[in-house]
């Protein structure tokens, strides 16, 4: 993209390298036309004394020699194997610069999970009257044909579903022919998330001028002056969106940390709902879902630790004696100590 600023009726081309949600921040801009130092003073100055800048974006024209067609699926699940697409969005561009756009609801012949309803507001009445992909499958493949294709996260998760499909569906499409770019990873891999890209964003200076790299505790100070300055940052008082504030509670900040719903550190065991006889998740007395444990790997993936142990004692005596991590071992004795009664006494 192109960012134009305008200030005091002087215009900067500039490339907008990134720019923070709220832009009573420092914008970090890299200008062909002005000093990046000057033009820093030029925007921080004019913030400061209450005025006002004027962004206009412009698309940058993609240099394509076939068309592009960049697509986002929404799907029933996260298993390429087992789960199906539900709709799929796409706009095809191509070398002239003309676009096309389509987009389709699909049936995937079974109930949507109510996480999906939630996050997409896709409902299974909505899909009823659809076609399903198989139904749609070879339309698609004729549109598609002879074209690369972009997404975001699209190499790890939307090609490789959308392949899936062609082929329950009968249709031999070829990805090895196409180029295939995922703006994810551009992302993650021209904005660096390491620590001394932190330290510059949320301090506002660079690492290496204050901190020598890759000494502990170097960079124990430079975490430290980080999470303070992501606490300032995103504090309810500097943030509009309440999506965007985050409370100085620690409680708060390890429930947000959570990546994951492991048990252990290796993730060989996860946290699941308890659920009754209906199948519904039971709740705490604090109205949420209680958990118990789960295996997330081998012949017991998906079954509770306590069920397995009861049926099949064995599997317990394997574990101790295999190759897991200490910690992953630690948490198969308390289970087992717990449900044998033995926590405790």
């Amino acid at each position: 993209m192109t960012l134009l600023l305008i200030e005091n009726g002087y215009a900067f081309d500039c490339q907008w390298l990134y720019l923070q949600s709220s832009i009573s921040k420092k914008l970090a801009i890299k200008s062909y036309s002005y000093d990046f130092q000057q033009l820093s003073k030029v925007i921080n100055r004019t913030l400061l004394l209450g005025g006002n800048l004027l962004f206009h974006l412009t698309t940058m024209k993609l240099n394509l020699t076939k068309p592009l067609v960049i697509f986002d699926l929404e799907t029933t699940g996260l298993d390429i194997s087992k789960d199906r697409i539900i709709q799929i969005s796409y706009i095809k561009v191509m070398p002239d610069g003309t676009e096309k756009r389509g987009n389709h609801l699909v049936n995937p012949e079974r109930s949507l999970p109510q996480l999906v309803v939630e996050l997409t507001s896709i409902t299974d009445e909505m899909l009823a009257d659809k076609p399903t992909f198989k139904q749609i499958a070879a339309t698609l493949a004729h549109e598609f044909e002879g074209c690369d294709f972009a997404g975001f996260n699209s190499n790890r998760f939307d090609v490789p579903m959308l392949a899936e499909e062609f082929l329950r569906a009968g249709q031999n499409y070829d990805f090895s022919r196409c180029r295939l770019i995922d703006a994810q990873t551009i992302f993650h891999k021209m904005e660096r998330r390491n620590l001394a890209a932190a330290y510059k964003f949320y301090c506002g200076r660079k690492m290496e001028d204050d901190f020598q790299a890759h000494l502990a505790d170097q960079d124990t100070e430079a975490t430290y002056r980080v999470l303070q300055g992501e606490l300032d940052m995103y504090a309810p008082g500097k943030q509009e969106e309440e999506e965007r504030q985050l409370e100085n509670d620690m409680d708060v900040l390890n429930e947000f940390s959570r990546q994951n719903d492991n048990v252990d550190f290796a993730g060989r065991l996860v946290w699941g709902d308890v659920k009754g006889p209906d199948g519904k998740p039971l709740l705490d007395k604090n109205g949420k879902p209680r958990k118990q444990e789960y295996f997330n790997f081998g012949k017991y993936k998906g079954f509770t630790v306590a069920d397995v142990l009861r049926r099949d004692p064995g599997y317990f005596s394997w574990m101790m004696a295999g190759d897991f991590p200490l910690e992953t071992k630690q948490w198969m004795t308390r289970i087992r100590m717990r449900e044998s009664g033995l926590m405790g006494k």
